[in-house]
């Protein structure tokens, strides 16, 4: 826990870190929330600011409480909000939150989360290394049998990955509730889109960083409690939604620069993708490759939506008689390793020969 200290003189110096905290019904989770505030170990300047985005429980009692304590412990305490009929959403709360904000540095926190006592200290330590990167971390999901597949996606993408898988369905290879970054760099990459419910603000920032030369960078420690319920926001976003920004920015981002590829699966999810591709790009794709002996036996896929004559027919080969680069739209770690061993046999490279779209 900080030292208690001059809260005037700590309100009057400029944060270094300004902990982004947006709120929405959060009743049921913000003690424990803002427990996690007060418990950083970090030594520095901090600041919490809140924006209470049209909450209808007891949320700003809980916060006002909080920000006698966190005040009275040198963290003074920001807040922002309005009483509308409506939520206007998460990425104008994340704005607004910035926006009356001072840090040098934003730590972005939900407020059904926890935070470890040494996730600013570390955070701060790895961005001011990598100034122009979004900082996460390692997390630990509560329940902690909920989205074991994710939560294992989470933790243990390579280095590399984190740039690499960034097309896959699981979106942002460090996840929102534990990005960290500086004030200038967010500032040239965003604002959060304001859309409101059903847009993945997180996501199309996360877009923009990257196409801005930013990196991502993980703290290989679990610095999160990273709480799974009904209520939370991201259940407002409908895959279609997702799906379609996924392929728009593969079709911006790489397969310009593919004169040719190969979509791995030539079952559903490799046809959707097919499918969704702009028709310059369909055109590109010389084959699709899987292990179904039926699949491979019928010898191609026919798009009956196509308005070309004649409908074009797509050759389906066994893997090892694909070329790549290959798109994968294969569930990883769902066929027992039989994929991995497969795609290991053909020696190639992630991020040149081959990536994830699954």
């Amino acid at each position: 826990m900080r030292a208690r200290g001059d809260s005037a003189a700590a309100a009057a110096a400029v944060p270094h870190v300004s902990i982004i905290l947006p709120v929405h019904n959060a009743e049921p989770w913000l003690n424990e929330c803002l427990e996690s505030v007060l418990q950083q170990d970090f030594e520095g300047s901090m600041e919490l600011s809140v924006f209470n985005d049209a909450s209808k429980d007891k949320s700003m009692t809980i916060i006002e409480k909080w920000k006698v304590k966190l005040e009275g412990s040198g963290i003074p305490v920001v807040i922002g909000g309005h009483v509308s009929p409506s939520p206007r959403g998460v990425g104008y709360s994340k704005n607004q939150a910035i926006a009356q904000s001072s840090g040098s540095y934003l730590c972005f926190l939900d407020s059904d989360d926890v935070m470890m006592p040494q996730r600013v200290r570390l955070q701060l330590e790895a961005a001011a290394q990598h100034p122009t990167s979004i900082i996460g971390c390692q997390v630990r999901r509560e329940p902690p049998n909920s989205t074991e597949r994710y939560t294992r996606w989470i933790n243990q993408l390579s280095s590399d990955q984190l740039l690499t898988q960034v097309f896959t369905s699981n979106g942002p290879t460090v996840i929102m509730p534990t990005w960290f970054c500086s004030r200038a760099w967010f500032s040239h990459v965003g604002p959060f889109d304001e859309g409101g419910q059903g847009v993945p603000e997180d996501l199309l920032f996360f877009y923009n960083h990257l196409r801005k030369g930013g990196g991502v960078v993980r703290v290989d420690q679990s610095l999160l409690l990273y709480r799974y319920h009904p209520d939370a926001a991201t259940h407002s976003v409908l895959e279609t939604t997702i799906w379609t920004h996924r392929v728009r920015f593969l079709e911006e981002r790489v397969l310009p620069h593919w004169a040719a590829f190969t979509i791995w699966n030539a079952g559903r999810q490799g046809r959707r993708l097919y499918r969704s591709l702009t028709a310059g790009t369909r055109r590109k794709v010389v084959a699709f490759c899987d292990v179904d002996e039926n699949k491979i036996r019928k010898g191609f896929y026919c798009h009956e939506d196509s308005q070309e004559r004649p409908k074009p027919r797509v050759p389906i080969l066994h893997f090892q008689a694909a070329r790549p680069p290959f798109i994968i739209c294969v569930k990883l770690d769902l066929t027992g390793g039989a994929f991995e061993d497969n795609l290991r046999s053909l020696h190639l490279q992630e991020g040149r020969d081959f990536l994830h779209f699954s």
